[in-house]
């Protein structure tokens, strides 16, 4: 059941996102609400799916890809609520595939659950895979506008350009998701320190301190947005910055310890 379940997954986000890149290239008519409700069963799927692989007998797993396929849940999400809004469905032909491969690798393999958590602590986990998916669509909406600059300054105003909204509104959207990111990364450090035992027996330390790294540079960036108007190539590079650095946090310990020490 699940196994056909995962398929059924994984095929309508990918037929999703093949669809969303006809419209790019303007080789596709299907229309947008057909995308979107593709995309949306998908998500319920992969809720459905994830909400199976993350309790195990009233227990968590955080397991390395079931994390990063909740994280894509969360990602796609906040993308499809998004897009009610704003003009965001590109960024659909990026979030789909991904989240059809943790999809995939969730089901192949699972992990096992670590133990029974505390409210404190599921809270924590909870602010943190939000702020982290806040901060991956930041990442993919970061490349998106600094593809639509290049190609505004080379006068190249068709097919992916011609989809998007005005470069301002790019923009501000994405600093809008910087600082929701960023809200939500303080409460989940915060929460951590008061609700975390031992930082050095769970092998925390280094996902601490790169999390916190990561905070200065995000708090960096906004603050030069409001007080110098940094955009466009500064605000990719402290963007992905930030990015690399949470990413290393939250997956970097987990695949040493899961898949190489197997831990």
């Amino acid at each position: 059941m699940l196994s056909l379940l995962t398929l059924l997954t994984v095929a309508l986000y990918l037929i999703a996102s093949q669809w969303q890149l006809k419209r790019i290239a303007n080789s596709g008519a299907t229309p947008r609400s057909t995308i979107r409700l593709t995309g949306f069963v998908a998500l319920l799927a992969h809720l459905y799916l994830s909400a199976n692989a993350v309790m195990i007998d009233g227990k968590l797993n955080l397991s390395f890809f079931v994390t990063g396929s909740v994280i894509s849940a969360a990602v796609v999400s906040l993308l499809l609520l998004s897009s009610l809004r704003h003009k965001l469905d590109n960024l659909f032909a990026w979030a789909f595939p991904l989240a059809a491969v943790t999809v995939g690798f969730a089901w192949a393999l699972p992990g096992h659950a670590q133990g029974a958590y505390t409210g404190g602590v599921v809270l924590h986990i909870v602010l943190s895979l939000i702020s982290y998916s806040l901060f991956t669509l930041a990442a993919l909406q970061v490349i998106l506008l600094a593809r639509q600059e290049r190609a505004l300054k080379q006068h190249r105003t068709r097919g992916l350009i011609n989809t998007l909204p005005p470069l301002q509104v790019m923009e501000n959207l994405l600093f809008d998701m910087i600082a929701a990111g960023q809200v939500l990364l303080t409460l989940a450090l915060v929460t951590g320190w008061f609700y975390t035992d031992d930082l050095f027996a769970q092998h925390l330390v280094h996902k601490t301190i790169l999390s916190l790294i990561a905070w200065v540079i995000f708090a960096t960036l906004l603050a030069g947005r409001t007080l110098f108007g940094w955009r466009s190539r500064t605000a990719l590079r402290w963007t992905l910055s930030g990015f690399i650095l949470l990413m290393l946090a939250f997956f970097g310990s987990k695949a040493v310890l899961e898949l190489i020490i197997g831990g």
